[in-house]
């Protein structure tokens, strides 16, 4: 009985998560206009360059949205992985 438990918290744990990095492309979506596809790469690069877990880091940015404030090490990795992004800086496109 402990171990369905323990596979439920895990799977409730999950879920949740993936809920939150849902809404996390969201916010990049809705906030840096980059496609939806595009968000979860966001999302793992911060992860990636901060070495901060991805469910944080997604965490982070729906409470940014909501108006707390961004980490400043999450601010300059998000900065700087947009602009990577941005349609401007796309090859055969004027900068």
């Amino acid at each position: 009985m402990a171990g369905l438990e323990q596979q439920n918290d895990e799977l409730r744990h999950a879920v949740d998560s993936h809920a939150t990095v849902d809404r996390a492309i969201g916010v990049l979506v809705a906030v840096h206009g980059i496609p939806a596809a595009a968000g979860f790469d966001v999302l793992r690069e911060i992860s990636q360059h901060t070495n901060i877990k991805l469910h944080l880091i997604a965490e982070a940015l729906v409470a940014w949205a909501l108006g707390e404030p961004l980490p400043e090490s999450v601010r300059k990795e998000l900065d700087a992985s947009v602009q990577r992004r941005s349609p401007g800086d796309a090859p055969g496109r004027p900068g």
